[in-house]
């Protein structure tokens, strides 16, 4: 009988010691499987224009900053960046490090690769960000010459940078795609190194192993990384899959970790299943108003028509996903106190009620709707949103009993009527280029190319000019603050819904960070 036991005992232990080994080496398997959204145009950062390619450059690439899972700047490849009192010069110390090829990286790498993206025959589509630095937007319209650029290669690890004004969101701008560096020795020796996986290079937690165009591209671990020690996968594989119901179906079969490119129908489907996942995403939904024109001039009309809408049916119903907006600029911005964000500082400026807003519409001269004209909502229809336009139609007609027609444009027509103010109300969007709220705020100044509503505000417009001036964080925020309650007071806009990143990725990888500016970093990612 002792005998017996001692045996089951051996072999208790065999099977508990077999299982958990077989569970150990399939965690320790530190591999995902993802799709970023299609087959990248360029890996060259300076160049790139869509999500899918950010998303690669982000594993492939590292610049003097990154962002954490907080949005906000970290030092990486940088070892110190020093600022002037003024906020005008930067003083930016590098780490000694290499490229995945064992080249190393210098500040030249740096600065070769900026003005790459200036150099406006390169047609960089994000260019733009560089131009807080000085003479960078001159350079890149030919009035200016390249030695004015406010970029100095002091030696092989120092780089000085000269802003034409103060940002202080800078070191987040040092974070994006366009500020990453490019090994100058490869790109040199190979032409087409941005789109042959044999002869890339980067300075990334990974690098190309493979890469089969509109298939997949497969990323290892980068031993020449610096920070190689924090990164826990050994492997990446992108699907290039630009069709999002594919991909989706190739989720559920098992063949795919995650994928950020859903459809529609599939995104009402996962969230009523409980598997959609959804972060914050820099982006606002709303309507731009014609103040030019009556009865949109009056205040009192502008105010009913925003605190009419119900958002929240509206997302429920028709859009699916998102965040209803009852203030302009999103959340997940950092604001001046530590731990909260612009958002949850400002709260809710818009106060949605039906009464209130019959009151407003009768006290301007149409009670219950009588003798409101006829308006037009003007859209784009080369996106998805008929269907929105008509919840709002059928809102307003509800609620405040009038009615407004629906005129959809292909874009540049569309484009070019609210250019020229040559519509009553017109469905927009505004996406974030940089975590800051300067980046929403900005546009309805009234120097601004994009205000677009015939809106002007002289407070409005000292309270911006304070922010963009100041270097303190506490008078920015609250410059900012007191603008956006100017806005949303005014109405000249509408705001009705925050965009999300939808997506969806197994519960056992860990440590992804989402980036509000549609970004996936998978540098701390993991296997649990």
């Amino acid at each position: 009988m002792k005998r017996n036991n001692r045996l089951l005992a051996v072999i208790v232990v065999t099977l508990i010691f077999g299982f958990l080994l077989t569970v150990c080496s399939t965690s320790m398997e530190m591999k995902i499987r993802f799709a970023p959204g299609g087959e990248p145009k360029t890996l060259d950062p300076q160049l790139y224009s869509g999500i899918p390619e950010a998303i690669i450059e982000m594993a492939l690439f590292e610049g003097i900053t990154r962002l954490d899972k907080n949005n906000v700047p970290q030092l990486a490849v940088a070892n110190s960046v020093e600022v002037s009192p003024d906020g005008l010069n930067y003083r930016i110390i590098l780490k000694s490090t290499k490229f995945s090829d064992g080249d190393p990286l210098t500040a030249y790498d740096f600065k070769a690769s900026w003005m790459h993206a200036l150099n406006s025959e390169a047609k960089a589509a994000y260019a733009y960000p560089l131009f807080y630095i000085k003479n960078a937007e001159a350079y890149y319209s030919r009035s200016a010459k390249a030695e004015d650029v406010g970029i100095k290669v002091m030696d092989d690890r120092t780089l000085e940078v000269t802003l034409g004004t103060p940002c202080p969101f800078f070191k987040s701008l040092l974070a994006l795609p366009t500020y990453f560096p490019v090994d100058q020795q490869n790109a040199q020796a190979h032409k087409n190194w941005y789109a042959d996986g044999t002869v890339f290079v980067g300075n990334g937690p990974f690098m190309i192993k493979r890469w089969s165009h509109n298939d997949k591209m497969i990323l290892v671990k980068n031993p020449n990384y610096y920070d190689a020690a924090n990164v826990k996968l050994k492997e990446i594989d992108f699907y290039l899959v630009q069709d999002g119901k594919k991909a989706t179906t190739a989720f559920e079969a098992g063949k795919l970790d995650g994928l950020n490119n859903l459809v529609q129908e599939d995104i009402f489907r996962l969230k009523r299943d409980g598997n959609l996942k959804a972060a914050p995403m820099l982006g606002t939904d709303f309507y731009r108003i014609n103040t030019t024109k009556k009865p949109l001039n009056d205040l009192r009309v502008r105010q009913a028509l925003s605190i009419a809408l119900n958002r929240q049916d509206l997302l429920g119903n028709v859009i699916g996903g998102e965040i209803p907006a009852y203030a302009f600029v999103p959340g997940t911005i950092p604001d001046a106190v530590p731990d909260k964000d612009f958002r949850k500082m400002g709260g809710n400026l818009i106060n949605e009620d039906i009464a209130k807003a019959k009151q407003l519409l009768a006290e301007a001269g149409y009670p219950e709707g009588r003798d409101f004209p006829v308006l037009t909502i003007l859209y784009n229809t080369n996106g998805k949103q008929q269907l929105p336009v008509q919840a709002i139609q059928d809102c307003w007609k509800r609620n405040l009993g009038i009615n407004v027609k629906l005129q959809g444009q292909g874009w540049d027509d569309y484009q070019q009527n609210q250019q020229g103010l040559g519509y009553d109300i017109a469905r927009a969007c505004w996406i974030g280029d940089y975590v800051d709220p300067m980046t929403f705020l900005a546009i309805f100044h009234s120097n601004s190319g994009n205000n677009e509503t015939g809106w002007t505000n002289g407070i409005y417009d000292k309270d911006i000019e304070t922010a963009q001036k100041s270097s303190d964080q506490r008078v920015r925020m609250e410059a900012m603050h007191e603008a956006e309650k100017i806005l949303m007071k005014e109405m000249p806009i509408i705001p009705v819904y925050y965009y999300v990143q939808n997506y969806i990725l197994k519960d056992n990888i860990k440590g992804v960070i989402v980036s509000p500016l549609d970004f996936f970093d998978f540098k701390y990612a993991a296997v649990q």
